[in-house]
């Protein structure tokens, strides 16, 4: 629950993700640890760590991106990652 870390239904074990809450454009980069969520409209479960970082905890759920990084985009970002604006133009 601490760590950077989310849940999905097919994506693989230890790929990295970039979530990104499309009502404050806030993301952060998390590795792919479980299978899940199995709440129909849902497509990802994140740990409370990323929920906090995304900012939804007091909503509990959110509309969001999941971009699945490259291994080399992946391994030059740090666990923890927040950013804020559009990621397109980074």
């Amino acid at each position: 629950m601490r760590k950077m870390t989310a849940a999905h239904r097919t994506l693989p074990f230890g790929i990295n993700v970039r979530v990104t809450d499309l009502s404050n454009n806030r993301s952060v980069v998390v590795r792919i640890n479980d299978r899940g969520p199995f709440k129909r409209g849902r497509i990802i479960d994140l740990s409370l760590a990323a929920a906090q970082k995304l900012g939804i905890i007091q909503k509990g759920s959110a509309t969001v991106r999941v971009e699945a990084l490259p291994d080399s985009e992946a391994a030059a970002r740090p666990d923890v990652e927040l950013t804020y604006g559009d990621p397109r133009t980074r």
